[in-house]
């Protein structure tokens, strides 16, 4: 989807989402991408046979590419997709200004506060 979806929306909302907003049928093991509106998270969606993956990336620096088209859905190939994922603004081809390349985390404390290593 090109509008963003709450981050709490879960297998059965975006399922849900797909069926009613997008008009597809989500299981057709097609991959369907759902970014929140801080465009730091994407979920993806996809049905295997039996069930429903669920696969969920947070960045912890920077932002994805924000896809702004009046359309509700993008078809985006394997490339296109991986070039997305990875921080790769797909107008110029270069890394996003605010995504980090490598971002070192070496553990978390107990209130969620992340502690980065030195470097």
């Amino acid at each position: 989807m090109t509008r963003p979806v709450a981050g709490s929306k879960g297998i059965d909302g975006l399922a849900r989402l797909v069926r009613t907003q997008l008009g597809r049928d989500p299981l057709t093991g097609d991959l369907f991408v759902f970014f929140t509106s801080g465009w730091d998270r994407v979920k993806l969606l996809v049905w295997d046979r039996n069930g429903f993956w669920l696969v969920t990336k947070r960045l912890e620096r920077g932002r994805f590419e924000r896809i702004d088209l009046d359309e509700p859905v993008v078809e985006l190939d394997r490339a296109q997709l991986a070039m997305l994922l990875e921080g790769i603004d797909t107008r110029t081809w270069r890394f996003g200004r605010n995504f980090e390349r490598e971002v070192r985390i070496s553990s978390r404390d107990d209130e969620g506060e992340q502690a980065r290593a030195p470097g």
